[in-house]
């Protein structure tokens, strides 16, 4: 081999060859990180897209009913559980800037949240004081022999009061602050008791954190309640969906496009509520929130759509008074006016004619009867899951972020 064979294989020249398979290596697995995240972030915006395609293929009788309002929740809690993973996969990029201040942000939004849950849940006892008085016209008027005046006037004085409480002004109707209960009085005050360990378990932090340890302390005292009589649905909303904007470009390229994430989730999450006050009556109920998003993005196109179905229906003349826009709140009404109209109808003793048209009106009562009594409670056991797992969420989140999570 000639001389100058050798001379590039000197010990620089083989040092800096090792020093380019190295650099080679890391950028292979760089490569690979970021094709593994690519794929992450690909797979939770397709599933979005999936699963608000599904919520928005049902026809408009079944929109904001019990079941596809159960099925909006699961599709939050799933989203959400997803999202976490994400999050933990790759924490080291989560603690870097910009992203750390988009999470928090997050999960600051999400702790608004909370409010909604609470007074959707006073929504469900105030829909079951009205499945009360349909059961007793239910009661008065089926399975009797002959139905004769006094039950005829037991059914029209529970329909007046039926009548009287849905027509009620929503702030007053909805706000049942005074029965002060916790998502978590159920189970002797638990579930309270866990929030509030929370609250005061890490009395260990910094003073530079008070002023942030005082604020969250001040969310949740009031948050593990009822909302207070003043409390609004609609500035709740406002305060949710304030500066929920799609990422930025150079915000995309410092977080490897996990902005993008907190961003769909940020949007999910400002969705759901909206939707649970459009159907549920609440204090103060209001639908004007913006949605910016880009319909360039594959899971607004169904996201956009159910958004304009549900204020298109707000706007329909009989349901722009409503007390809410669930579907099973309309039969409600339905009934109480077909009935009523019935009920100031008849005279006794009951045509045969008459007697069979009460009596397939009570079985139109017995079938919506049957459905809140089959759709409420699912319904306001998934609330309660959805304030729990961001109660938890939040947490988990916090402590990652090494921020102070007292505030759960």
């Amino acid at each position: 081999m000639p001389a100058t064979d050798y001379q590039g294989s000197s010990p620089s020249s083989l040092t800096n060859f090792g020093r380019s398979i190295l650099s080679f290596r890391r950028e292979q697995v760089h490569s690979m990180e970021g094709s593994t995240l690519e794929i992450e972030l690909d797979s939770f915006q397709q599933h979005v897209t999936d699963r608000f395609l599904d919520l928005s293929s049902v026809v408009q009788d079944e929109l904001l009913s019990l079941k596809w309002v159960g099925k909006l929740l699961d599709c939050f809690l799933i989203c959400q559980e997803e999202f976490k993973a994400i999050l933990h996969t790759h924490k080291a990029q989560v603690l870097k800037s910009p992203l750390d201040r988009m999470v928090s942000d997050y999960f600051e939004r999400s702790v608004k949240a909370l409010d909604v849950c609470n007074a959707i849940r006073d929504g469900v006892e105030q829909i079951r004081l009205w499945q009360k008085l349909l059961e007793i016209v239910l009661y008065a008027l089926d399975h009797q022999r002959s139905v004769g005046e006094g039950q005829f006037r037991r059914a029209k004085k529970a329909l007046i009061d039926l009548s009287i409480s849905m027509l009620e002004d929503n702030k007053e109707s909805a706000s049942i602050a005074h029965r002060n209960r916790s998502f978590g009085r159920s189970n002797g005050g638990r579930d309270k008791d866990h929030i509030h360990h929370h609250s005061h378990g890490n009395s260990h932090t910094s003073h530079g954190n008070n002023s942030y340890q005082h604020r969250s302390l001040g969310h949740f005292r009031s948050l593990s309640w009822s909302v207070s009589r003043n409390w609004s649905a609609a500035r709740q909303l406002q305060a949710i969906g304030s500066n929920i904007n799609p990422p930025k470009a150079n915000d995309l390229m410092a977080t490897n496009g996990l902005a993008m994430s907190v961003y769909i989730m940020n949007s999910i999450l400002l969705f759901v509520m909206w939707s649970l006050v459009a159907a549920i009556p609440c204090q103060d109920r209001g639908l004007q929130v913006h949605f910016t998003i880009p319909r360039s993005y594959t899971w607004s196109i169904p996201f956009l759509s159910l958004h304009e179905r549900i204020m298109e229906e707000s706007k329909k003349r009989d349901r722009k008074n409503a007390c809410g826009l669930l579907r099973e709140i309309q039969q409600i009404e339905k009934c109480v006016r077909v009935m009523s109209e019935l009920a100031d109808s008849v005279h006794f003793p009951l045509s045969e004619e008459k007697e069979g048209e009460v009596k397939q009106r009570v079985q139109e009562v017995s079938h919506v009867c049957d459905a809140l009594k089959d759709g409420l409670d699912p319904l306001e056991r998934q609330v309660r899951e959805v304030f729990h797992r961001i109660v938890r969420s939040r947490t988990e989140g916090l402590d990652s972020l090494g921020r102070p999570n007292n505030a759960e």
